[in-house]
């Protein structure tokens, strides 16, 4: 009599542990992505755009914790690469009638380049020094967008198309933008996650811990440094280029220095080097200006500022390792109780 053995049952002891691990490891993405694809058929249309505009901040703040959080370089200008993607996109779109999916790559590889260059500074630079470099390309980019008027469309902007939903889906507008928000989403963690677990995940951890120890090892400071900038505004010009399809329009001020600096404040917020902190930070920057300005419309400055202090006076490594050390005492005390 043949007799089947359960795969958790029957395996090893030394195979077990690794199958238990794998599992949890891929249950709570496999469940959030279960809910990503559920929401947006029980949501208003605005609570639907709202959600694909934390996708898209999501993607910006996944390559901005790629290298802030774990190659430990720093940034102030990373809306201006979001900025680049976006532009790029809507160039495409209105002067050449381009495809939309072909706008993403081109976005993304453009900003990738300029990212490139801009990597080359650090370098040589480092802590304040190298954060006075990003902020600088952050305020001179929207006077340069706005002086090529014939281009960029100036101060007016660009209004653009948005993508339509193929008949077939049985989309709304709304859904059919989501889902494209969701698609990019979902291959830009695949991908950074891919990437933080190979070797080059490794030699961005050394760099951050110690650039000495680092290169005694054999990794290369230069190269890490120049190629952390450049995947980090790949994936930011990827955001901005989603922004486009979503917003269906450009202007240079939709790119200010002040979206550089919300992108960091948020990503600090949702916290820093973890998987979940893009995500949290995200939903950070989707909710809280417009709480704050529904708290007191004459200086939502202040109060966005106020609850960033208190945030992080309540969670010092941000929401993510808030919520990691909330479940830590959940489950011990679970684990007591038994």
């Amino acid at each position: 009599m043949t007799q089947v053995k359960d795969a958790g049952v029957g395996a090893s002891p030394a195979r077990r542990p690794r199958w238990d691990a794998a599992r949890r490891r891929w249950a709570a993405p496999a469940v959030l992505l279960a809910a990503a694809v559920y929401a947006p058929f029980q949501l208003v249309p605005f609570h639907v755009f709202q959600l694909t505009m934390v996708l898209v901040y999501a993607v910006a703040l996944l390559g901005l914790n790629l290298l802030v959080g774990h190659a430990g370089q720093i940034s102030l200008g990373h809306g201006a690469f979001f900025a680049v993607g976006a532009y790029a996109a809507a160039i495409l779109l209105h002067e050449w009638a381009v495809p939309y999916p072909v706008t993403l790559p081109v976005a993304a590889a453009v900003a990738f380049v300029l990212g490139l260059a801009f990597g080359v500074p650090a370098v040589r630079l480092r802590g304040l020094y190298l954060a006075l470099v990003t902020l600088a390309m952050a305020v001179f980019l929207v006077p340069l967008l706005k002086r090529f008027e014939h281009v960029t469309g100036g101060s007016m902007g660009l209004t653009l198309p948005k993508p339509r939903p193929p008949a077939w889906s049985g989309l709304a507008e709304d859904q059919w933008l989501y889902f494209l928000a969701l698609a990019v989403a979902v291959a830009s963690f695949a991908l950074v996650g891919s990437l933080l677990r190979s070797r080059v995940g490794r030699a961005l951890h050394a760099l951050r811990d110690d650039e000495g120890a680092a290169e005694v090892m054999g990794v290369r400071l230069s190269s890490y440094k120049t190629l952390a900038f450049a995947w980090s505004a790949m994936l930011a010009g990827a955001a901005g280029c989603v922004y486009t399809w979503v917003i269906g329009f450009v202007s240079p001020d939709s790119f200010t220095v002040n979206l550089s600096i919300t992108l960091l404040a948020g990503l600090v917020v949702g916290g820093l080097g973890s998987t979940a902190g893009p995500v949290l930070g995200a939903l950070f920057v989707m909710f809280v200006p417009g709480i704050a300005q529904d708290l007191n419309e004459a200086a939502p400055g202040v109060i966005f500022g106020l609850l960033i202090i208190a945030v992080m006076y309540v969670a010092p490594t941000g929401l993510a390792g808030l919520a990691a050390r909330l479940t830590g005492r959940l489950i011990g005390m679970v684990s007591r109780k038994e």
